[in-house]
């Protein structure tokens, strides 16, 4: 048989492989931690008058600008979507369900964090006091205008709760949280077609990273088939193979958080990337969690590199905002990997770490099917137009790859809860 039916074979056999092993693999990802059960984060209430991130909340980096109100008879009124959850109380006192009206974002928020509240506190009940607001009853630009905000407490009415009600409604993903008064908590999010929302979490071009040899490389020269300084399962620095890039756009220019460090490290990314973190100075790196950049605090404790080819904490010293051009998101095998010297997750959006790589699973199990047929010096030309991937897949076209990776994102977005339960890390 010639090699082209060959490769058809092996094209077709490797997606189904893909597909199989999705399905039925059982297994946590690598990653601090590895192995192991994840440990339940202690809760912290927020203080009163405290909101998180601790921004404005029209900042990039929170919820984000308003955007104009909306009314009834606006075009964008079919923006909002009806909350017809029957484990949130909606106080509704003008009779007209103005309060069951918001953004799909906020309405996904609130459901996640109904059921949180009702696994806090038994017998209690989210409850929804304002909403989209039609008459006017908060200043020019509140984002309950736009269906963006909602005014939070218990069924109980139990001003006790509402310290940790706030810290539930950061975990549920709120974008801006805010222990506004004793009697509520005030919850925003982000338009729904928000670039922060849609394109993930990224780096920008300036990011540097450490290749193979020992040279460091800026993002915007990096590419798949490089590898990069990251770590192994069980803690060691190794080199990495960056497999694709999830998100790059080299034009772009976006907000980035920059964590500095007491050793002068200064990482920047976006705030909804995934950073490994502890609250204290831990010695072992499977004491680190993964986090949201946005949550992230100064005296808070990250990972990076030594000279001698080790990883150690440093704490975080300040937490500021700039904006840089370019974004890039590279996947690596490990799933992790340092950039300008603090140890990252490749994944955002998807807080939980271990499940995103563990869904990336087949993709990795693809590459290496590839490399198994093809052998390693099988490179093609990274094209400007980025029609092939350079040193990590000649078979198939990067298209393939987004539209494989979005399907993924889709499933684990949509199903988390049910594959949880299904795989090790569950009860």
């Amino acid at each position: 048989m010639t090699l082209a039916p060959w490769l058809r074979l092996a094209r077709l056999g490797l997606l189904a492989a893909c597909t199989y092993t999705w399905l039925w693999v059982h297994g946590c990802g690598p990653g601090p931690g590895y192995g192991s059960r994840p440990r339940q984060r202690k809760l912290t209430p927020l203080a009163y008058k405290q909101y998180v991130p601790g921004i404005s909340e029209n900042n990039l980096g929170a919820s984000g600008r308003a955007e104009g109100k909306i009314t009834r008879n606006s075009e964008r009124f079919n923006e909002l979507v009806c909350n017809y959850n029957p484990d949130i109380d909606f106080k509704d006192e003008e009779h007209t369900e103005a309060d069951r009206f918001m953004s799909k974002r906020c309405k996904d928020c609130l459901n996640k964090l109904s059921i949180a509240v009702m696994n806090q506190w038994p017998g209690v009940r989210l409850r929804v006091t304002e909403a989209w607001d039609e008459d006017d009853n908060h200043p020019p630009g509140s984002l309950h205008y736009e269906g963006r905000a909602v005014d939070i407490t218990t069924s109980d009415r139990d001003i006790k709760k509402y310290g940790l009600l706030a810290q539930l409604a950061v975990e549920a993903g709120f974008d801006w949280v805010y222990y506004e008064s004793k009697h509520h908590v005030h919850c925003s999010v982000k338009a729904d077609h928000s670039v922060a929302v849609e394109k993930g979490g990224c780096f920008p071009a300036s990011g540097m990273v450490m290749v193979s040899g020992g040279l460091l490389k800026p993002m915007s020269r990096l590419r798949p088939g490089d590898a990069v300084l990251a770590s192994s399962e069980l803690g060691d620095v190794v080199f990495s193979r960056v497999l694709l890039f999830l998100h790059l756009d080299p034009e772009s220019r976006s907000t980035f958080l920059i964590l500095s460090t007491e050793d002068g490290r200064c990482l920047a990314l976006t705030s909804n990337h995934l950073i490994f973190v502890a609250s204290t100075n831990k010695p072992h790196y499977h004491e680190y969690y993964a986090d949201f950049a946005s949550r992230v605090r100064r005296g808070d404790y990250v990972l990076i590199s030594g000279r001698d080819g080790s990883m150690r904490p440093s704490k975080i010293t300040s937490i500021s905002q700039e904006e840089r051009s370019g974004v890039y998101a590279p996947l690596t095998e490990h799933g992790n990997l340092f950039v300008d010297g603090v140890l990252v997750s490749s994944y955002a959006s998807i807080e939980d770490h271990r499940l995103a790589h563990w869904a990336f699973g087949p993709l990795r199990f693809l590459f290496g099917l590839v490399q198994l047929f093809m052998g390693e010096n099988s490179e093609t030309a990274n094209q400007e137009n980025g029609t092939r991937v350079h040193g990590a897949c000649p078979l198939l076209p990067v298209k393939f790859f987004h539209s494989l990776l979005i399907f993924w994102i889709c499933l684990v977005t949509h199903f988390c809860p049910i594959l949880s339960l299904f795989s090790p890390m569950a009860n």
